[in-house]
């Protein structure tokens, strides 16, 4: 941070009414706990039976667990601040700023090849098993890690070598990139230039080729005879869907289209707090295989 006397930033958090924050602070306690016990028990079922050993359930897996750092990126640091209020170094605040935008990019890139995946699995069933054979999955994964890594080292640098001069109150709930650059001093083109790139290859790219899948899988869908497949493929896609509109669609509000940072700080609550906890409940609630695991532990003796 060249030229900058600011050392340390204060986060306004959500409300400053006492009554509000307690009840806030209870909301998303509550949100993070279900978010980690249901990506924790989601990623047991799929370890725990050999039969969600396939494609999906890995990428399904790697998602749970992108969804637990992800929240618990977030959901700690604004329980502290509901409670006692926030100041934040400019390293950690980098260091949140890095870990956010290393999970969000990486999950973005990851709904994408989930789409991809369910895309190959409906249009052709026959040859599904080697096309998404393991080593192209493990490439696939990996490929989300290095873009979730390239994004939040570009982020990173472009919003903290701005000057901050002596303003430090971000009125954000966490280190937000876009809420940073509001704040900075000096000229921001560059840095608003990177962030918008960084939106367009990490979201509208991704959900353009979401969309393209879906197109493909919903013509797939149609030419099934049976109302009950057709059904039930309309289910199996559906869970993924809501998930990829609710992330995407808030996501995409922020990045990409001008908005005050007191709307975006309301939005980045959908996007940063909803979807870790939503995806749990859709991907097993509404999944024979992974309910079927779950009901054969619940019922397992454990003397047995």
């Amino acid at each position: 941070m060249n030229d900058s006397s600011v050392t340390s930033f204060l986060l306004l958090g959500l409300s400053e009414n006492p009554t509000i924050q307690i009840i806030l602070f209870v909301l998303f306690f509550f949100i993070y706990l279900v978010t980690v016990i249901g990506n924790i028990i989601l990623i047991t079922a799929c370890i725990y039976d050999p039969k969600l050993h396939t494609p999906m359930y890995f990428f399904l897996c790697n998602l749970s667990f992108i969804d637990i750092c992800y929240s618990s990126v977030i959901a700690p640091n604004l329980l502290v601040q509901l409670l006692v209020g926030r100041k934040i170094s400019v390293s950690e605040c980098a260091t949140q700023m890095y870990t956010y935008l290393l999970f969000a990019c990486a999950e973005c890139v990851l709904l994408a090849v989930m789409s991809y995946d369910r895309y190959v699995a409906i249009s052709f069933p026959l040859r599904y098993t080697t096309i998404m054979r393991r080593s192209v999955c493990i490439t696939m994964v990996v490929c989300c890690w290095i873009n979730g890594n390239l994004m939040a080292f570009m982020g990173v640098f472009a919003t903290l070598r701005l000057p901050y001069c002596g303003h430090n109150v971000i009125n954000h709930f966490f280190c937000e990139s876009t809420a940073l650059v509001k704040i900075a001093c000096g000229n921001t083109f560059v840095a608003e230039t990177v962030i918008f790139i960084g939106g367009i290859i990490v979201l509208l790219f991704p959900s353009i080729f979401i969309l393209f899948t879906y197109v493909s899988i919903i013509n797939t869908i149609m030419a099934i005879r049976s109302s009950e497949g057709r059904l039930r493929t309309f289910s199996t896609c559906g869970s993924h869907l809501v998930v990829v509109i609710i992330f995407y669609g808030t996501a995409i509000s922020i990045y990409l289209t001008p908005k005050s940072v007191n709307q975006n700080k309301m939005f980045s609550v959908f996007y940063t707090m909803t979807p870790p906890m939503l995806n749990p409940m859709i991907y097993s609630l509404r999944n024979k295989d992974v309910m079927r695991v779950l009901q054969k532990s619940t019922t397992v003796c454990p003397c047995h």
